[in-house]
């Protein structure tokens, strides 16, 4: 399976909540979003982005490294996805850990909206 293919299943999670998000690119190899203004420096809040990386798919999501306390039931699967505290690296397409990476994200925009970023 290419990268491309495993980059356009993981663009579908971040497709489901474009609506709340604003897209800040979306182009073959990248796609970027970011939330609302983040009231301490009043800038755009980084929510999360998919890049294709050199032998991997890279998927970033911010709100865990807002708040860590997100990643308290991930799986020892996803978490072995982990690079750093937000990232999450992908060579091949896992149904399993991106259906879980979608309840992760959807968990991720509730906090971004209660934590008052959109």
């Amino acid at each position: 399976m290419s990268k491309e293919e495993v980059f356009q299943e993981l663009r579908k999670i971040y497709k489901k909540l474009e609506p709340e998000l604003r897209v800040v690119h979306d182009k073959e190899d990248v796609y970027y979003l970011n939330a609302g203004i983040n009231p301490a420096n009043e800038k755009d809040m980084f929510f999360g982005s998919i890049s294709i990386k050199k032998s991997y798919v890279a998927f970033h999501l911010m709100p865990v490294y807002v708040e860590p306390s997100l990643l308290a039931g991930i799986s020892v699967k996803l978490k072995k996805r982990m690079q750093g505290k937000s990232c999450f690296n992908f060579n091949e397409v896992d149904f399993e850990l991106f259906q879980e990476l979608e309840q992760l994200s959807e968990a991720g925009l509730a906090s971004f909206r209660k934590l008052g970023y959109l």
